[in-house]
């Protein structure tokens, strides 16, 4: 017998509720599709492609070893699908859901198919500590304020990690012949003459073994200082795990159990951290009531907020990340706008560019500096927070359709549980409270006190007084 094990956002094969029932059922083809065209599926950004393509050749590798292959297949998921079904004949097909609106459309409308031809079909959670529709307030209503939802969820007692499939080699060599399907140097996910994937590839070691391998670096570290750590950028004190949870290297359960569950009561260091997996799960929470979170403020008075936007808002992938491009410093020098000029941390405001030229460099950004630059973008500067969420969506690996938009809508003051508007980070005394000694903005911007640094795009005080006094427009009308 066959079974199929559709992967999606769950790159592992420990505790993978999915892959262990498709163990179960048969001899398992293992999918993977790249669907870039069912209709409200946004297509992944520059630096997750790079992500995609690593995690996906670790993949393959790591199921080779259970006697299991890894078949690609590029186009309409439900396409796919049923081509794959006619091929391989299969008594079942298993994922772990998702919670995007468009992608629960598309595996329901799978789902139906497969069952409409005699084909059992059954999805899993796999990916969040809660499903969106489970956690109502005391009305049966979603949440919108973080710290009573996460009261919630914290009442809920999360199942273990499942271990790895182990008995998956006894189904191979069934007789099946093998599957046809893409090449993954096909699908051209990094661009062969592109610059920056190469520096991605210095920071991070992409794949299951290397999230687990983050963890205990984590635990044995960072972890008991990180409720106050985690707020300076100058200093190893996050977990840097948000790629690996992203991606699925690692479930929210595996994490949940391995920082819960060490010996003695639960440290400040690790209740913080959770709360930080908590909020993860509340901007999934916030998607799943709330689908066109990246397009759409969630405080409708915001509609008439005068945010600027540049002429060229970046729906398209950023110049500066297509193949040959310059790097978007030369880029900014060449336009003079003020906007590229952000994205390529030539402001002249050295903490905001400091965490800008870290996201170009490494595809990541510290935490508090997000919020920081996420501020200077949409207040100092008065750009609208979509612009920014795109940016983030094409530079960072950790970017996902739920925490990205959240988080830009929190810091603009549109959204759900948001920062008030009237908190407007200032990058200068944030660097002077968080970067003590100058030790991140002297790593990142060595220039700063050299001849030849821009002058500042913006003045903080004067952008800040605008900024209020745009705010208090809307609220009179």
């Amino acid at each position: 017998m066959t079974s199929i094990m559709w992967f999606r956002d769950d790159l592992r094969l420990a505790d993978n509720p999915a892959l262990t029932a498709a163990v179960q059922d048969g001899s398992p083809v293992a999918l993977y599709i790249l669907d870039e065209e069912s209709e409200g599926i946004r297509p992944h950004g520059a630096a997750a492609r790079w992500w995609l393509h690593q995690a996906l050749a670790g993949l393959r590798t790591a199921l080779a070893e259970t006697g299991i292959e890894l078949v690609l297949r590029r186009g309409p998921a439900d396409q796919v699908m049923a081509g794959l079904v006619r091929d391989v004949e299969p008594t079942g097909v298993y994922w772990n859901r998702r919670y995007g609106s468009a992608e629960r459309a598309v595996d329901a409308r799978i789902k139906e198919d497969l069952r409409g031809c005699g084909v059992h079909a059954e999805s899993f959670q796999g990916s969040l500590l809660h499903e969106p529709w489970t956690i109502q307030t005391g009305q049966g209503h979603h949440y919108r304020v973080f710290t009573p939802f996460w009261n919630r969820l914290r009442e809920h007692d999360f199942r273990q990690p499942l271990d790895a499939p182990q008995c998956a080699g006894h189904h191979a060599g069934s007789g099946r012949e093998a599957v046809s399907g893409d090449e993954l140097e096909d699908w051209n996910l990094v661009p062969a003459s592109a610059r920056w994937p190469d520096k991605l590839a210095r920071h991070w070691t992409v794949g299951e073994a290397a999230a687990l391998s983050a963890v205990e670096d984590f635990a044995d570290g960072p972890l008991q200082d990180y409720a106050e750590g985690h707020d300076f950028p100058g200093i190893t004190g996050t977990s840097r795990l948000s790629p690996y949870l992203r991606w699925g290297h690692i479930s929210p359960f595996q994490l949940w159990h391995a920082l819960s569950s060490r010996p003695g009561p639960v440290s400040g260091g690790a209740m913080a951290y959770l709360r930080q997996l908590g909020w993860r799960e509340f901007c999934w929470h916030l998607l799943y009531h709330h689908p066109q979170l990246a397009t759409r403020n969630l405080r409708p008075a915001f509609d008439g907020f005068p945010w600027r936007w540049p002429d060229s808002p970046g729906a398209e992938t950023p110049p500066c990340l297509r193949e040959g491009s310059p790097a978007p410093a030369a880029e900014a020098a060449a336009t003079q706008d003020p906007v590229d000029a952000w994205k390529s941390g030539s402001t002249g405001i050295p903490m905001v560019d400091a965490g800008m030229r870290e996201l170009w460099e490494t595809g990541w950004m510290h935490n508090r500096v997000r919020m920081l630059v996420a501020s200077f973008l949409a207040k100092n500067m008065g750009v609208h927070w979509q612009v920014g969420e795109q940016w983030f969506w094409e530079t960072l690996v950790d970017a996902d359709e739920a925490s990205n938009p959240a988080n830009w809508q929190w810091v603009a003051g549109s959204g759900a549980d948001a920062s008030p508007f009237f908190r407007i980070f200032n990058p200068n005394t944030q660097a002077r409270r968080f970067d003590v000694g100058g030790t991140y903005v002297n790593h990142w911007v060595p220039d700063a006190l050299l001849p030849g640094y821009p002058e500042p795009v913006e003045d903080v005080a004067a952008s800040r007084r605008r900024a209020l006094d745009d705010y208090q427009s809307i609220r009179e009308h």
